[in-house]
């Protein structure tokens, strides 16, 4: 009885070993996998190139080279390139830059530039305040719950989107560079936004300890204001303080310099620009979800009394015609794209065809635009302002430009033209006026948005 036991004990533990080792890789396989490379005259080469060139230089399609041109047939009347330099602010930058022409065209100016600086400077104090008041929140769940875990991980962060902008500007209005230039900080935000993390990270843990002992909700709460006191601090020591009140002139086309005039951040919106932000619409392209439905980002948001990033899911093809109203019309828009995927920086130039790692490597990479998002090979990484389009002679799209913030030595004098191919693959964001819509995509603005979660690659904030 005891062999027959001990038998079976043998034959469950090599049953055990033979499942849990499932999936390995054997000696035959892998000498079948070393077999599959043949070290040839070509390979050798191709060794020798790819481990001792950068493999751009290498797998850039030369047949593509020069063939085009930054020409359009229909274009946004824009002037001057703006640089977000080592920040993560694009989404202030675009934001901004879909509006500067009206306020050049308004007061007949040939340059002008919004500050980024004291938009910023809200953006972080609003996103802390957010942070502490999740914490709260979620005092009850554990440490390492998914929700729990997101905010510590990332409490506050340089990156956006359109609601974002949107959310700031109600609330803080906006004002002119001159009335808070970039500092260091601003400029170069790593370094101070970690020790603000930090101060964040330490807060957050105070308050759930808080929460575990029993605090009353006026405690936490008095605690929580100590805390932006705190948070204050830092920003006004590296971005310096965001004016209450400020005096501005200008100098206009024809040499005349107006009178100076006091203007409060919102008066000073309203009277440039005046524009109602309800009026605008967010569209994303996302394949991998339902067209033509509102959809709403739970808890994406960076005021508190905000709104979350709410938007239409209509494909690129939609998309397209709206925008092409859009631009005849003189009128910018905020466009979010993956701007890493085949750009040829040098020449300004986003085309699926820039590059061929696949004849380099023999390989295959193809895949689609919602296998991409799913596989998170793909998804919105950075915002510019769409300002071009071009046509051919029977009127269909041939290529897009937009206005980048990398500074004017960047790309096509500070622009990016990109073709319609890859406009089609790529872009993944789109703001546009209620004005340029038809009452079919209007009356989807009634739905009942849905709630998604904010892990997907189309909601990956702008940076």
């Amino acid at each position: 009885m005891k062999k027959i036991k001990f038998t079976l004990i043998i034959l469950l533990l090599t049953m055990f070993v033979t499942y849990a080792q499932k999936g390995e890789v054997t000696s035959s396989q892998l000498s079948e996998i070393r077999e599959s490379f043949k070290k040839d005259a070509n390979s050798t080469a191709l060794i020798n190139a790819v481990s001792n060139n950068k493999l751009n230089d290498l797998a850039l399609n030369r047949e593509g080279v020069g063939k085009i041109d930054h020409n359009f047939k229909y274009q946004v009347d824009v002037s001057g390139i703006t640089n977000q330099k080592s920040s993560g602010r694009c989404w202030m930058f675009t934001s901004y830059n879909v509006f500067r022409p009206q306020v050049m065209e308004k007061y007949n100016i040939s340059k002008f530039e919004f500050s980024t600086n004291y938009l910023y400077f809200w953006d972080m104090f609003e996103k802390s305040n957010m942070f502490l008041e999740r914490i709260i929140e979620t005092a009850d769940k554990d440490i390492y719950d998914r929700e729990v875990h997101k905010l510590f991980d990332s409490p506050v962060g340089d990156g956006g989107a359109w609601n974002t902008f949107t959310n700031l500007t109600n609330k803080y209005g906006a004002v002119p560079k001159s009335a808070m230039p970039e500092t260091y900080s601003s400029e170069h935000t790593s370094n101070f936004t970690k020790i603000l993390k930090e101060k964040l990270r330490k807060d957050g843990i105070e308050l759930r300890e808080m929460a575990e002992k029993k605090a009353s909700k006026k405690e936490i709460e008095a605690k929580k204001i100590e805390m932006l006191k705190d948070v204050y601090r830092i920003l006004v020591l590296n971005l310096g303080e965001p004016p209450v009140e400020f005096q501005w002139r200008y100098k206009d086309k024809d040499d005349k310099i107006s009178e100076y005039k006091k203007y409060t951040p919102k008066s000073f919106w309203e009277e440039a620009i005046g524009a109602n932000l309800d009026d605008f619409v967010m569209f994303i392209d996302d394949p991998s979800r339902e067209y033509y439905k509102l959809y709403e980002v739970d808890n994406d948001r960076n005021v508190r009394e905000g709104i979350n990033w709410t938007f239409i899911n209509l494909p690129a093809a939609d998309l397209k015609k709206y925008a092409f109203e859009s631009i005849k019309d003189n009128r910018a828009m905020y466009f979010s794209c993956d701007v890493g995927k085949q750009l040829n920086s040098k020449a300004g130039f986003l085309s699926l065809d820039n590059y061929d790692y696949e004849s380099l490597y023999g390989i295959d990479l193809e895949m689609t635009k919602k296998q991409r998002m799913m596989a998170h090979q793909s998804g919105s990484s950075h915002g510019m302002a769409l300002v071009g389009v071009d046509v051919d002679k029977d009127g269909n799209f041939t290529k897009w430009q937009v206005e980048n913030s990398w500074g004017a030595s960047s790309g096509d004098n500070g622009y990016l033209t990109l073709t319609d191919g890859w406009f089609n693959e790529y872009m993944y964001r789109l703001v546009i006026e209620k004005k340029y819509l038809d009452e079919k995509t209007l009356k989807i603005l009634k739905q009942k948005p849905t709630k998604v979660p904010y892990y997907n690659p189309a909601f990956f904030m702008d940076k």
